[in-house]
């Protein structure tokens, strides 16, 4: 069901050993430091492998995180915004991934711009919870669902490049 890149990208990504949610205080914020050294593995070998693809990062609590993210097709790089609220009920629950830009533009998309994650990754983290954390939810679910549907997106006309101005 796993091909042998994913499950390569997916070793390399430390799971999480702390079973707490937001509401859970103090396992909350060992939790947080076990999901920020798996998100810096997985960046570090996502660069290593040049394929580095997404930046994040949260507010004070942990709660709210948002960045960027992109994908590159014909040699020119689309970057769209990306954001996620962590549930309550987390980590039994995945985040629902959001990216604002491209709500409405596609069937495989929620209201909000949440990526539909149901069919193939939901049923994944829910056997998979406590020990999947943000980083999984990246390489397993915005990760195939951009490779899928921003070329489709392009090919369709609905996603156009735009050249990004010097800051």
């Amino acid at each position: 069901m796993v091909d042998a890149a994913t499950k390569k990208t997916l070793s390399s990504i430390p799971l999480m050993k702390t079973k707490a949610g937001p509401r859970d205080r103090d396992q909350w914020v060992e939790r947080l430091k076990e999901e920020y050294r798996a998100l810096i593995a997985y960046v570090e070998n996502n660069k290593q492998s040049d394929s580095d693809w997404f930046r994040l990062e949260s507010n004070k609590e942990g709660t709210r995180w948002f960045g960027k993210c992109w994908y590159i097709h014909e040699l020119l790089k689309y970057e769209f915004d990306v954001e996620f609220d962590i549930p309550v009920t987390y980590p039994m629950t995945a985040p629902e991934i959001s990216l604002p830009e491209l709500d409405g533009k596609t069937a495989k998309m929620y209201r909000g711009g949440k990526i539909c994650m149901t069919d193939h990754f939901k049923p994944l983290w829910s056997r998979n919870a406590p020990k999947f954390g943000i980083a999984q939810a990246m390489a397993l679910g915005l990760g195939p669902w951009l490779a899928v549907e921003i070329p489709d997106l392009i090919q369709k006309g609905v996603v156009k490049y735009q050249e990004k101005k010097a800051e």
